[in-house]
């Protein structure tokens, strides 16, 4: 097996404790014949954490940290906890490092979609976990931030509860999000969102992975309060998110006009196809 790393290509690297590194590679997984020990567990998030882990309390606690460039670092193991409240790892025994890539450029093809007569969508966007969502609506606000060809440049907020959209280190978006992006990093969506609409009065507003029923009623609110919704779910089509608890309300509702579907398998980041608010197939 060929073991080259082209970095450009590597999507994830999993190391566990006594198994086989794993790298994925363009959707594929590769498995190295090298066991991980628990000393190169424990020396990768001295390494990781720039031999600070305390300085990353907080977020170890939600399982991941972010580091500089926008990487993110997913941990599990032995839990430490009291009153059910998670307080530290006490082992950690499985990492997954994901590797962030910019594709700027990637949502040239929306726009002239989900513009309609000089209007921007409200747009969620659906992919199954790995399907380039993210990445999508990360070029999405860059754009929309900055202006281009098809829309003067907005007032953009971005909730980013996980730190996957900006990929912040130490409060700064290793990320290009556009000059006129105001972000809340490492905050509950919907919190967020209703904090941005009262503090920032922003035109546009972009949250990840939405699906509790607080998510659901922070959206209505951004929307009543004339802000536009960019959103993404995890799903395979129409078809599941119309199934989906709660979110299955917003599209029953038409609250969002436009639904960007994304490929998945060997086709990550491709687009399926882009619906309007009737479910109606409009392009690719």
């Amino acid at each position: 097996m060929n073991h080259g790393l082209d970095f450009e290509k590597i999507q994830e690297i999993r190391l566990r404790e006594e198994q086989p590194l794993a790298v994925k590679k363009e959707g594929k997984e590769e498995l190295f014949t090298h066991r991980v020990t628990k000393e190169e567990l424990r020396e990768t998030m001295e390494y990781v954490s720039n031999y600070s882990l305390y300085a990353y309390e907080n977020e170890l606690r939600q399982g991941f940290l972010t580091i500089e460039g926008g990487h993110r670092v997913g941990i599990s193991g032995k839990i430490i906890s009291e009153k059910e409240q998670i307080r530290n790892f006490q082992y950690i025994t499985s990492i997954n490092i994901r590797i962030c890539h910019e594709i700027t450029g990637c949502a040239n093809k929306l726009f002239p979609v989900i513009l309609e007569k000089g209007r921007l969508c409200h747009t969620m966007i659906i992919s199954p976990p790995g399907g380039g969502k993210t990445t999508l609506l990360r070029d999405l606000v860059r754009q929309i931030s900055d202006g281009n060809r098809w829309v003067e440049g907005r007032n953009v907020g971005v909730v980013d509860e996980r730190s996957e959209i900006g990929g912040c280190y130490r409060g700064v978006p290793q990320n290009q999000l556009g000059m006129r992006t105001d972000i809340l990093d490492n905050c509950p969506k919907a919190e967020g969102m209703m904090m941005l609409v009262r503090s920032m009065a922003p035109e546009v507003i972009a949250a990840d992975e939405i699906g509790t029923a607080k998510d659901v009623e922070a959206i209505e609110y951004a929307m009543h309060c004339g802000a536009t919704m960019l959103t993404t779910v995890h799903g395979s089509g129409m078809d599941e998110i119309r199934e989906k608890p709660l979110v299955s309300n917003l599209v029953k509702e038409r609250c969002f006009a436009r639904y960007v579907v994304m490929k998945s398998g060997k086709h990550v980041g491709e687009i399926e196809g882009i619906y309007n608010e009737r479910g109606e197939k409009l392009c690719i």
